[in-house]
């Protein structure tokens, strides 16, 4: 059965040349490669106009829209579905179709999911904030079955409409239509980059937070107890303890917009007493109190550069490490 893996981009010049590079390895011949812009104002479009792949290119509009434009375009039976900052195995896509392949189910994911930045010090306390193992990103114990698909036959996908766009939430629309989880595919490994610096990790935060915000009332009110600053550093020191880095420095960021400098002064304090090490722990649910205070009215709410904010975080970081 003829693959289409669908690829939506937007700003990747520094991934996405890597991205296409591992995909041209693969063991499984029978694809094509259908890469979205999603209105990068990067090199993006440049390095993807040098390869043998289908350029689509539309307004930003989020990679839900991005990977229904490639869905459009796609002459496959199946449908994969990837991101621009992912390495892949040479038999990752045989493995992942597989079982589609063989009739056994419509669609897949996989768990063998694994971090392509490890030496990172950013990288590793991102994954201790998710509750990952070392180098992983889905446990070892993680179920087989999931909402999220990796790849599914198209006319199941068509059937359905695609993915309703929306933000981090795109990829469980699918499951919502289709009304079934999508099954591992054993062997099918891949490698997946991990925020890497404080830009990168406040990007993902504030998309990641779009999702949580999503969750009703009951869940920006534990979103919110959660990223209380109290709550947050002690959960912080437990998970510390448990994953035995007793001096991982907690380096919680609260980004409601009216708890911006006093957090920044008692992580100052907090970092003066505690000399150890340079690590970061970042809650992302905050941002979804950001997104939630960001769309009142500007009578009610003041306009932040956010931009200078982040860059004030890692300022105060790098002058207080030193």
């Amino acid at each position: 059965m003829k693959v289409s893996i669908v690829i939506p981009t937007y700003n990747e010049e520094r991934v996405i040349g890597k991205c296409l590079e591992s995909l041209k390895n693969q063991i499984y011949a029978d694809f094509e490669i259908i890469v979205v812009d999603d209105g990068s104002s990067d090199k993006t479009l440049r390095i993807i106009s040098g390869q043998k792949v289908k350029a689509l290119r539309q307004k930003h509009k989020g990679p839900g829209a991005a990977r229904n434009l490639g869905a459009k375009h796609a002459n496959g039976e199946i449908l994969v579905f990837v991101d621009a900052d992912m390495t892949f195995d040479k038999n990752f896509l045989k493995n992942l179709v597989k079982p589609i392949v063989s009739g056994k189910t419509k669609g897949t994911f996989s768990k063998y999911e694994y971090v392509s930045n490890w030496d990172n010090l950013w990288v590793r306390c991102w994954n201790i904030n998710q509750n990952w193992e070392d180098t992983r990103r889905p446990p070892q114990n993680y179920p087989d079955t999931q909402k999220v698909f990796r790849a599914i036959l198209k006319k199941e996908f068509d059937k359905v409409g695609g993915f309703t766009p929306g933000g981090y939430t795109d990829d469980y629309s699918l499951y919502d239509k289709l009304g079934y989880l999508a099954v591992s595919a054993p062997g099918a490994i891949f490698y997946h980059k991990n925020p890497e610096n404080l830009g990168e990790i406040f990007k993902q935060a504030k998309w990641i937070g779009k999702r949580r915000y999503k969750l009703g009332a009951l869940g920006y009110l534990v979103a919110l107890i959660r990223a209380s600053l109290p709550i947050s550093i002690l959960i912080g020191m437990i998970k510390s303890i448990l994953r035995s880095r007793p001096r991982f420095l907690i380096f919680e960021v609260i980004q409601m917009k009216k708890f911006v400098l006093p957090p920044i002064l008692f992580l100052g304090l907090i970092l003066r007493l505690i000399t150890i090490d340079q690590s970061l722990w970042l809650d992302e649910a905050t941002s979804a109190f950001r997104l939630k205070w960001g769309k009142r009215p500007v009578s009610q709410a003041k306009k932040f550069d956010w931009g200078k904010i982040t860059s004030s975080y890692e300022e105060l970081f790098k002058s207080l490490i030193k």
